[in-house]
């Protein structure tokens, strides 16, 4: 819940935020893009849970997400307002990379891509709590700030969850050595995937508001009217995709989730009226698939030692991709002087990762963690290479 709002936040308040700075839509694209540089931070945190375990991270991560969630609201202009959420969602990014792994190595080995359909699910009900209350920035000028101090109140029940959440039993068994040197090629595949996914994703949900308030003229009550009639329905997409690549595989899935998910929301930047709404819902449960299908492979294919790390990189590739898709998404929309055409262009980028998906990735579901990683199997002992890709 707690990523999900802190990740949500800047999102759904930047078009008000630039309203008040005076900030143009390129300074929107460039501040979102760079927010995305705390990643560095959150590959920092990740590494350091391989060596020192997950639990006191989380701790370590919520408390620091709300802190500058909460400074954020005191931003005198746009710099310092990208500054404070640079911080929060460095963390806000490193706690859901950690609760991804820790899910993966608890869970059996039929049920992981469930698993992650319904953390999706919590993570998707933190952010709707964002898109909630945005209805308050209609207030006032500065009324948006309201939203980034929400979270200090959830902090006492955080830090008491996170207190309570066991250390991973994988982590603490004895597990074997392992360095990048055996598994770059899964990294780079992986990395990939996440780059090219999220080059077309990022601007689509980054400037869903921007485009919905400038081009159609809606209100931040009809916004959030129309995130969460369009967006609520994306659990379907989650809740089947999750249990359709446990039953039937990873990569189908994955791969036509992709594909379909970014032809209908690429549709939707393109039309008005009811086949605006329609085209948004369909491409949400559709793209809300590739969630559980791919999500899991990058805890899946990476041993317990190099868990955190591996996932820290392939989440700075994401951050690369969305960086140069918003940038891109901007400068489109000042150069055709609307999203649509420029939307349609960044979609290339699931078309790719469905090509990859298809040809490259190997099937894990129903494969033990430590069939797919034999360091773990050993007790200790020199670093095995694990399996070639498919």
């Amino acid at each position: 819940m707690l990523t999900g709002y802190l990740g949500t936040t800047i999102t759904q308040t930047m078009t008000y935020a630039a309203k008040e700075f005076g900030a143009s839509t390129a300074q929107q694209g460039a501040t979102l893009a760079a927010v995305r540089v705390g990643v560095l931070l959150s590959l920092v945190l990740v590494t350091i849970s391989d060596r020192r375990g997950r639990k006191k991270l989380l701790l370590v991560c919520a408390v620091g997400g709300v802190a500058a969630s909460v400074a954020g609201a005191a931003s005198p202009g746009l710099i310092a307002l990208g500054g404070t959420q640079t911080v929060a969602r460095a963390f806000a990014t490193a706690l859901a990379v950690l609760i991804g792994v820790v899910s993966v190595e608890e869970m059996p080995a039929g049920g992981r891509a469930y698993a992650a359909s319904v953390l999706a699910m919590t993570a998707a009900l933190g952010a709707g709590m964002a898109v909630i209350l945005l209805p308050v920035a209609d207030l006032g000028t500065a009324a948006w700030r309201i939203v980034y101090v929400v979270p200090l109140f959830g902090l006492p029940f955080f830090i008491r969850l996170a207190r309570r959440i066991p250390e991973s039993r994988r982590f603490t068994r004895p597990h074997g050595r392992a360095s990048l040197r055996g598994h770059r090629g899964r990294l780079a595949l992986l990395a990939s995937t996440s780059f090219f996914g999220l080059v077309f994703l990022a601007p689509v949900s980054q400037f869903q508001n921007e485009f919905l308030r400038s081009e159609h003229g809606f209100t931040a009550i009809q916004l959030t009217i129309f995130t969460l009639a369009t967006n609520t329905p994306g659990g379907i997409g989650i809740v089947i995709g999750g249990r359709l690549a446990d039953l039937r595989g990873r990569r189908m899935v994955g791969a036509v989730a992709s594909v379909g998910g970014a032809i209908l929301l690429a549709v939707g930047y393109q039309v008005s009226g009811a086949a605006l709404w329609l085209a948004w819902m369909a491409g949400t449960v559709v793209a809300a698939a590739t969630v559980p299908a791919l999500g899991v492979y990058g805890a899946e294919l990476f041993p317990t030692a190099l868990r955190g790390r591996a996932n820290g990189l392939i989440t700075l590739a994401g951050v690369v991709g969305s960086s140069v898709g918003l940038i891109l998404a901007g400068r489109l929309e000042t150069h055709f002087g609307s999203f649509g055409p420029g939307m349609a262009i960044l979609a290339v980028g699931p078309m790719i990762v469905a090509t990859l998906v298809i040809t490259r990735y190997p099937e894990t579901a129903h494969v033990e963690l430590e069939v797919l990683n034999p360091e773990d199997s050993l007790d200790g002992g020199a670093a095995a290479v694990p399996p070639p890709m498919l």
